[in-house]
């Protein structure tokens, strides 16, 4: 069994180093979910493409904001989702966001990492920047209940200066809210924030049986 099973279960790069990622292009890596014939469930950043059932969980794209991180850890993925979620329900409850959003986010920004870095400075679960985190009153980036509130917070408030409207709020979370602006309250036209926001609002939709066209009224 155990051999059998082995096929289906390729070792995550746990650590991705500075050193290694600045001697190589931007790359795309992927977590994804896989149920066996057992009903035992494993990750892997290598399906079997031509097999069904292996559901995309996480993405990183070609955006230079993951392909170029600092440090981040894929192999717990699964650890710290279970580990964090009753802590973004908390958060979602504090803040008033769908918890959804807040998952999809963080999947998004850091697969669930709490001490991911990025090669510019963005630290944590959601990514805060240090003027991001001293704006809401993060003391400490590292510490996952912070990093949350701090998220969550910033995406509230950019959720309420764009009208509610989550697409244009998420590309906001990503390239700012100035880019937003400049740019006629519209996504701006680069590739990473298209494909940021088109990731969150995936993420988002398979949390929830609400379709993309109807997202809930956030206040």
């Amino acid at each position: 069994m155990k051999q059998s099973l082995n096929r289906f279960v390729p070792v995550l790069a746990a650590v991705v180093s500075v050193g290694a990622l600045l001697m190589i292009a931007p790359v795309q890596a992927e977590i994804y979910k896989y149920r066996d014939s057992s009903g035992k469930i494993h990750y892997t950043d290598r399906p079997q493409r031509r097999s069904t059932g292996f559901q995309l969980l996480w993405q990183s794209g070609n955006d230079p904001r993951f392909a170029t991180y600092s440090r981040i850890d894929l192999k717990s993925w699964e650890y710290n989702r279970r580990r964090l979620t009753g802590v973004i329900a908390q958060v979602a409850r504090e803040s008033g966001l769908p918890p959804e959003l807040i998952h999809a986010v963080v999947r998004a920004e850091s697969a669930y990492d709490p001490k991911a870095l990025s090669n510019k400075g963005a630290r944590g679960l959601m990514q805060l920047m240090p003027a991001t985190a001293r704006r809401y009153g993060v003391k400490d980036s590292w510490d996952a209940e912070q990093n949350l509130r701090g998220g969550a917070s910033y995406l509230k408030d950019l959720l309420q200066m764009f009208d509610q409207d989550l697409e244009l709020a998420v590309a906001a979370y990503n390239a700012g809210e100035n880019a937003v602006k400049r740019y006629g309250r519209k996504i701006p036209p680069y590739d990473e924030t298209r494909n940021y926001v088109r990731k969150v609002v995936k993420f988002y939709n398979q949390g929830t049986p609400r379709v993309v066209s109807s997202y809930p009224t956030i206040r």
